[in-house]
């Protein structure tokens, strides 16, 4: 049904790009698709945009932080471009490079970045690694196999206790450390200040000057969902041009400069290269969020969007339904939230219709209008942007249409269609790694994702495409039906968001689907109603529980069409996920397959109807 103009939505102007698409079909039934618009010309190297803005907007803020007195510490663009400079001569007596590249084992702040930049400005590659890999993991495996893989010549953490342990056990003697705060005993370590009292950088900028689109930036480990992380060499030319891509489609970053408060670590592409790419390319500011989309950590969160309004705001489903909550709940937040917020974004998973609803209705009460929800589809090897949602859908697994300079081919595998990209924003191989990049790569030199998409509609591919799942995670029943696992996981999550944090579909050659289900403490704990002082296992067994998640399974199974599509059972568990057991990546994202082996017996259990923490379906 056609609205009018009196019930239509009305959405707060936005400059977003609308670019149509050029489709060629083949016989055998492969799919290409790309942007009519061209990509137009990006700087060769993104440190140039530094040195844009450091002529034109000098004082402007550039990036800020909360320093221990929780004021705001910041750093104009003439201030980056001057410790860039500095650092970056200071870099080059290491003799760092490709080789020996520079390892950043701590997380977001304000040394972590004027030494990137320092060493982009040096043409060192540099590598942020998660710190979940020093200070969560237990036996360091994934930190073991980044060092042994890129044999950094220089350490870097911002304060030395907390990683001491993971240095002394994994990092060679003879590798220097670099540090904000403190020293590790026995080591060749010093002090991150010292980096900035360079005085003659002339042999740094011609180092800089000599740096081309081909130099590469950093590297970046992907999460690791299927096997070891692997390393993706991130070059100035796939930075580059993801941001032009960006801009593009969202011409409204040059009407305004953008704003953006960010939790995101920049150990991964969203944070890192997507969103702080956006403020640097554009001459915006960035305020690093130093909280979470966790019950503990998004006060902090609250406090900063209370204090700083942003342009944009940018986050995993998670952190939009935190917010969502809190933005109905708190006056103070709303007014200072929506006062010039021009753009929503979301990535990493589904955003469930409930939360797009409750942001919708928070917008039209607040301001009179709704905002518009955006979102794409993207990877680290594509630094990391290939569609975006520019065309007319919006709806839970749409990922839109191709961006202008990335092409898209869809071709047919096992009845579904594999996406693959090519573009100058795509990796040209994993580091090191001959075997695996002889195959994720064509004949046609288009990056073979694994990710399974499809037209939203056959007849009007202008429409978009739809995120159809992975297809290393499909599998067959005994019966030999095939299960799409991808839909069947995003629609169980999403109708369960206020209780399901993610479930794992189960499982290969068994007659029946089941669900493991990681579900929301604190929000299983409120339903129960049971104190603070019960223990998960009674939380998740408590009758309100057991009663709530017996109904989920019976709205899911509503749409059920057969065997490949009904879940006959679930199981809540009070056993988080192990990133030492390589069942979730740092970011959050569950790998199923790790999961579907490291509980073998479990899942044995659960099959066998032996297992109490088995919900049967109504």
């Amino acid at each position: 049904m056609n609205l009018d103009s009196n019930t239509r939505p009305r959405y707060r102007p936005v400059a977003i790009g609308h670019p149509e698409v050029d489709v060629r079909r083949e016989a055998d039934g492969t799919l290409y698709m790309r942007a009519r618009e061209a990509l137009e010309q990006a700087p060769e190297r993104l440190l140039e945009r530094l040195q844009l803005w450091a002529a034109e907007r000098p004082q402007q803020t550039f990036v800020a932080a909360r320093d221990e007195s929780g004021d705001w510490r910041r750093i104009s663009y003439v201030q980056m471009l001057d410790s860039t400079r500095r650092i970056a001569q200071s870099l080059l007596a290491y003799g760092l490079g490709p080789e020996r590249p520079l390892l950043i084992l701590s997380g977001n702040d304000l040394e972590h970045l004027q030494l990137a930049f320092g060493a982009l400005y040096a043409g060192i590659p540099y590598c942020p690694v998660s710190p979940a890999y020093s200070l969560v993991s237990q036996d360091l495996a994934k930190l073991r196999h980044i060092v042994s893989l890129l044999q950094p010549g220089l350490i870097f953490a911002a304060d030395a206790t907390p990683f001491r342990r993971a240095i002394e056990t994994v990092i060679d003697a003879q590798v220097p450390l670099l540090f904000t705060r403190g020293e590790v005993a026995g080591r060749q370590c010093r002090a991150f200040a010292e980096l900035l009292l360079a005085e003659d950088c002339s042999e740094a900028d011609a180092v800089f000057a000599a740096t081309d689109g081909d130099t590469i930036a950093k590297f970046l480990f992907t999460s690791g969902s299927t096997k070891l992380p692997k390393a993706v060499p991130t070059t100035q030319r796939m930075l580059c041009s993801n941001q032009q891509m960006l801009l593009q489609t969202f011409p409204e970053f040059a009407k305004e400069p953008p704003v953006l408060v960010d939790w995101l670590p920049w150990n991964h592409t969203f944070g890192g290269s997507h969103n702080l790419g956006i403020v640097l390319y554009n001459g915006g500011s960035f305020y690093i969020d130093g909280g979470r989309p966790t019950p503990q950590g998004f006060a902090e969160t609250l406090r900063n969007l209370k204090d700083i309004s942003p342009t944009a705001y940018l986050t995993v489903p998670r952190g939009w339904e935190e917010l969502a909550g809190a933005l109905e709940n708190d006056a103070q937040l709303r007014e200072s939230f929506f006062s010039r917020i021009r753009l929503f974004f979301f990535a990493a998973a589904g955003l469930s219709q409930d939360i797009w609803d409750r942001l919708d209705r928070l917008a039209e009460a607040h301001c009179g209008e709704r905002i518009r929800m955006m979102a794409g589809l993207g990877m680290t090897e594509a630094a990391p942007s290939c569609t975006f949602t520019t065309g007319p859908l919006s709806e839970a697994g749409y990922v839109g249409l191709p961006a202008p300079g990335c092409e898209v081919k869809l071709v047919p595998w096992e009845g579904k269609l594999e996406a693959r990209y090519r573009g100058p924003n795509l990796m040209r191989g994993y580091w090191r790694n001959p075997e695996q990049n002889a195959e994720v790569f064509d004949e046609e030199g288009f990056y073979c994702s694994g990710d399974a998409l499809r037209l939203a509609d056959e007849a009007n591919p202008q429409l978009g495409l739809m995120f159809d799942g992975r297809l290393a995670e499909d599998f067959k029943l005994s019966s030999g039906v095939f299960v799409n696992v991808g839909p069947l996981r995003t629609r169980a999550v999403l109708a369960g968001a206020r209780y399901v944090q993610d479930v794992v579909v189960l499982a290969p050659n068994r007659p029946s689907l089941g669900l493991l289900v990681f579900p929301r403490m604190a929000e299983c704990r409120a339903l129960a109603g049971l104190g603070k002082d019960a223990s998960e296992a009674q939380v998740l067994g408590s009758a309100p529980v057991r009663a709530w998640f017996g109904e989920w399974l019976g709205q899911l199974n509503q749409q059920a069409t057969g065997n490949a599509n009904f879940f006959g059972w679930a199981a809540l568990l009070d056993e988080a996920p192990s990133i030492d057991r390589g069942e979730i990546t740092d970011k959050g994202s569950l790998n199923q397959r790790a999961i579907l082996a490291s509980r073998a017996e479990l899942i044995e259990g659960l099959y066998r109807g032996d297992d109490a923490r088995l919900i049967p379906a109504p």
